[in-house]
């Protein structure tokens, strides 16, 4: 079932190394003289042992060269984070970032960003502002979105009630609305039958049926992401359609029915388990929510009654008015890009924002802008997740060799070992707070990309690295060579998990993107370019 295809992302652990080949200033602390046991394998035992170097690696550069490269997450240059001055002081007095947003985008991108204006930096950071809107181009997007937000809830308490009842539950004027924001947010009709049947259905309604009828047209998945992506994944979810397309189109009636049929089918796993993850959800985020710790227990159960969330009475207020807010958006989620739905690993990327960001509203299409990439990871071919497990491995591969040759002596040179790492983009290895830091300057990278931010703009500011979608996963292979060492006592997958999940918590952040950023200078473009012949190929 689509959303229990993660349930095994809590034992498939990340992979945590450290590789040999990455300069460090701690480089001479390598000679560890009592190594433990492959079966303790204790992080703090060894985390001294850091760097060896390694002449015949092919990508290998002078401390030299390096120090030509500065990178800005070096202990040398860190700063402190994004000020509430300095983040006023970037706005123009229309309301307009200076310099199209560049210099905002480098300053998080830098140091991260103070805790007391994360709500108002994120909603820039995610896409719910456009770098270059004014504060009236900023309220009449708020207030837009706010409603169709709106209307998402409304879809969910429809198929929560059934169907039954559509016609007290929406108005014809609101019914018309919906049509249109489905219509033109959803840029491609997803198969869930039959091309042909969808065409026929959509010409129909056009001509014939109330608009209610053409809701129910309009649940069918579709994409929600850029269109870079659009057409390997209209590819995929061709071959896997579930019915042969050889196969005759059923009639305009039936297909109405059966599409119905397939949604509700779909959203009533993703409720059961939504609001299983929603209970078991941690902690960590609740100093962070401000919102969830000063709220009475009064409005915290009436919430989590409004989305029928039962079995909570072990929960404290601010628990139950959390996982409340995760049924809430997740479920709303679940409607706006039913292809994904719901897998499990979605709310580990949700409780930060929330825990962040107190408006309902603004944290659901904040969501929606982080997971416009991070979508791939929960797709159920698992084509995203095998892409990026595939670079992971071709940077260490071009980084150190020998590495990789242990690696494929072992079976494990797909890197499958950092598969949780990749899925939930190290929240369950880092704190809450350098989980918070890492996906800001991941955040700035990404919306870098969207501006049109290159290499030119970024060598300019003494960024040398480029904004790159990939950051997460230089850092996850500059944590695997730091730890070649370690990795090298393993003789099997299973030794290197089990060290790989002894790690959580035991991470500096900053050291490594320091590492990532040593990566991205020596090998982008070489990785850039494999990638683009294996596409061709």
């Amino acid at each position: 079932m689509k959303s229990l295809r993660r349930s095994h992302t809590s034992t498939s652990s990340s992979a945590n190394s450290s590789s040999t080949s990455l300069p460090s200033s701690s480089s001479s602390s390598t000679t560890s003289t009592s190594p433990p046991s492959a079966n303790s394998s204790s992080w703090i035992h060894l985390r001294s042992v850091l760097f060896v170097a390694n002449p015949s690696s092919p990508s290998s550069v002078t401390s030299s060269d390096r120090s030509r490269r500065k990178s800005p997450w070096s202990r040398r240059k860190r700063k402190r984070p994004l000020t509430p001055h300095q983040w006023r002081s970037l706005f123009t007095p229309e309301g307009k970032l200076r310099d199209g947003g560049v210099r905002f985008l480098k300053r998080v991108r830098s140091r991260g960003v103070d805790p007391s204006i994360r709500a108002e930096v994120w909603l820039f950071l995610l896409g719910f502002y456009d770098l270059n809107s004014t504060i009236e181009e900023r309220e009449a997007v708020k207030t837009q979105k706010r409603k169709e937000y709106e209307k998402l809830q409304r879809r969910c308490k429809m198929l929560l009630k059934g169907s039954d009842n559509l016609e007290e539950e929406v108005t014809s004027e609101e019914a018309d609305d919906q049509c249109v924001r489905f219509t033109d947010d959803y840029k491609t009709t997803k198969q869930i039958i039959n091309q042909d049947v969808v065409s026929a259905v959509n010409t129909d309604s056009s001509d014939t049926d109330s608009c209610e009828d053409d809701e129910d047209v309009h649940l069918l998945p579709s994409d929600v992401y850029s269109d870079e992506t659009k057409q390997p994944e209209e590819e995929n979810n061709h071959n896997n359609s579930p019915e042969d397309s050889t196969s005759p189109p059923p009639s305009v009636d039936s297909a109405e029915i059966q599409v119905e049929v397939a949604v509700h089918e779909d959203f009533s796993t993703w409720q059961r388990i939504i609001r299983l993850d929603a209970l078991r959800a941690d902690s960590d985020w609740a100093t962070y929510s401000p919102s969830s710790t000063t709220i009475t227990e009064t409005k915290a159960r009436a919430l989590a009654s409004s989305v029928a969330l039962k079995d909570y009475d072990h929960l404290e207020t601010c628990r139950l008015h959390h996982a409340a807010r995760l049924v809430s958006i997740l479920e709303a989620y679940a409607l706006y890009d039913p292809e994904i739905g719901y897998c499990q690993g979605m709310s580990d990327l949700l409780s930060p924002i929330l825990a962040v960001i107190s408006e309902d509203h603004e944290a659901f299409w904040c969501f929606v802008g982080f997971m416009k990439k991070a979508r791939h990871n929960f797709r159920l071919d698992e084509a995203g997740i095998q892409r990026q497990l595939r670079i992971i491995s071709k940077i260490i591969k071009s980084k150190d060799s020998q590495l990789y040759k242990h690696l494929e002596n072992l079976q494990a040179e797909d890197c499958s070992f950092v598969y949780r790492m990749v899925l939930v983009m190290f929240r369950r290895e880092l704190s809450f707070e350098q989980t918070l830091c890492l996906w800001e300057v991941m955040w700035a990278d990404q919306a870098a990309i969207r501006a049109g931010v290159g290499k030119s703009p970024w060598s300019r500011i003494r960024q040398h690295a480029p904004p790159t979608d990939d950051l997460l996963l230089y850092a996850i292979a500059a944590l695997v060579l730091r730890r070649k060492l370690i990795i090298q006592r393993y003789s099997s997958m299973d030794e290197i998990v089990e060290e790989c999940n002894s790690m959580a918590g035991q991470l500096d952040v900053w050291k490594l993107l320091d590492d990532a950023h040593h990566l991205v200078v020596t090998l982008h473009d070489k990785i850039e370019t494999l990638s683009s012949q294996s596409l061709g190929v």
